[in-house]
């Protein structure tokens, strides 16, 4: 993140992106022209939806919380330079303890090519990755963790920011002028290991599916939320339009004191109460498989947000505890769109049920925002205070090809398409069907008391990271909202 180039980098990506399809048009291979001429008019289409609205002030946003330096590399080449054969019994674990469970649980994500995140409660494993890490060609080191990657967007995207975290010197000097940050200083940041793979990996029996990363940490800040009580002083004065909770995933099975957790959620539960009712809340959901966690989120975070924002995993993984069932671990890496819009509606329905159920306090679900890689899909409520949803899927879409490819132009020749022509709306017997039409690429249509928009991820194929992907998609998508 460029010191104060954000916004002025932003601005003048669409017009780099129409250029960039103006001469991919001219110097395309002929044989490849009838696919090329659908790829530029979805790109060219969804350019247009997004640049449709702008912001005439910056919105103030609050976000919190937590923090740390992000190390990444090439994860089948780290295991293979420790020497961590490939686990012939790909196997779940909710914490790792020792290299033979890195394997397993690495083996077992790998292959359907899922996000995922875990703690390592083994400090010497960590460090001797860490180390390993350091030692590999082509690692790379960024500002990490879900607050400051979604700060960062947002001040690119053009808004002021309150970043609750607590960072080291160097941390806050590559930060935007447009992010102020309320939190404590340390010495050490915590590292989370970032192990990106791209698709058609192979590591011993295993080929991805698809790019994707699996992260490990051992944050000894994170958990504790320890910039709360500077970010609760701070956010009176700042009176943000939006206010953003994430990164509680560090919660997640680490050892705190009995009721610790508890005290620290239900201290943050009387923050969220607080916000002023113009103050749309967003929460922004995370790889969990604690289900002691869980609840206490359904009961402390999630009925004191009007916005939610999850990927493929998360999604099913919310209700199937809404449901009263299990934690689901994996889920479908590549859901068909029916599939994920029927949850979708599952998910509103549940959550605003238990709102009513509850009586006064707490905040009715208005927002739902899905990230998938083939397709972003976005549900509001009519009268709602989000706005200008139609190009705010756009802006999502888009921005998940930015921040994966690495570049603010959108090259076409490193895009592809991989939804579906049409696409059915539920999964119910005799559902419409909608078609994905070039010139428009974002389907939207009224339910019972909600919008849906659906568009097309123009997915890149050369992929330069995955990691933060769904913090800036959410981010962006928010931008236009506020």
């Amino acid at each position: 993140m460029e010191r104060g180039s954000g916004f002025s980098i932003m601005k003048y990506g669409t017009v780099m992106s129409l250029l960039v399809v103006m001469l991919a048009y001219w110097f395309r291979p002929p044989q490849n022209g009838g696919l090329d001429d659908r790829l530029d008019t979805v790109l060219s289409s969804l350019l247009r939806a997004e640049s449709k609205v702008g912001m005439k002030v910056r919105p103030r946003v609050a976000i919190g919380f937590g923090g740390c330096v992000d190390l990444l590399v090439d994860g089948v080449t780290l295991l293979n330079k420790l020497g961590l054969q490939p686990s012939a019994q790909p196997l779940h674990h909710d914490v790792i303890e020792n290299a033979e469970q890195l394997a397993q649980s690495f083996a077992y994500f790998f292959a359907p090519g899922a996000a995922s995140e875990r703690l390592v409660i083994n400090d010497t494993l960590f460090s001797e990755l860490v180390e390993a890490s350091r030692e590999l060609p082509g690692n790379r080191w960024s500002v990490g963790g879900n607050a400051p990657v979604m700060a960062g967007r947002m001040a690119t995207e053009g808004c002021d920011v309150l970043l609750g975290g607590s960072f080291s010197p160097d941390f806050t000097d590559v930060l935007s002028r447009h992010i102020t940050v309320a939190g404590n200083v340390v010495e050490e940041p915590d590292i989370h290991l970032i192990l990106e793979y791209p698709s058609g990996t192979t590591w011993g029996p295993y080929t991805s599916r698809r790019a994707n990363r699996y992260i490990i940490h051992s944050d000894d800040h994170n958990p504790y939320l320890s910039s709360l009580e500077d970010f609760e002083r701070k956010v009176l004065d700042f009176r943000p339009d939006l206010l953003v909770v994430g990164g509680l995933q560090m919660m997640d099975s680490f050892p705190f004191q009995q009721g610790e957790r508890e005290a620290l959620l239900s201290r943050l539960a009387a923050l969220l109460t607080s916000a002023r009712p113009q103050t749309g809340v967003h929460f922004e959901m995370a790889s969990f498989v604690e289900e002691a966690l869980m609840a206490d989120l359904l009961e402390l975070v999630v009925p004191r947000a009007d916005s939610l924002g999850m990927n493929e995993q998360e999604l099913p993984n919310l209700l199937s505890l809404l449901r009263g069932a299990n934690v689901t671990v994996l889920s479908d890496p590549n859901p068909r769109v029916a599939t994920v819009l029927d949850q979708m509606r599952e998910l509103y329905r549940l959550l605003n049920l238990r709102h009513q159920e509850a009586g006064p306090g707490g905040r009715a679900l208005s927002r739902l925002h899905v990230h998938t890689l083939a397709f972003q899909a976005m549900m509001v409520r009519r009268g709602a205070q989000w706005k200008n949803t139609m190009s705010a899927v756009a802006k999502a879409s888009l921005t998940a090809n930015r921040h994966v490819c690495g570049s603010a132009d959108i090259d076409p020749s490193k895009a592809r398409l991989i939804m579906d022509e049409s696409f059915a709306v539920s999964r119910r017997a005799g559902s419409q069907r909608m078609p994905l039409e070039e010139r428009r690429p974002v389907s939207c249509w009224e339910e019972e008391d909600y919008q849906i928009c659906v568009a097309p991820v123009l997915v890149c194929t050369e992929v330069y990271q995955t990691a933060g992907g769904g913090d800036n998609i959410s981010a962006a998508g928010l931008v236009l909202q506020i």
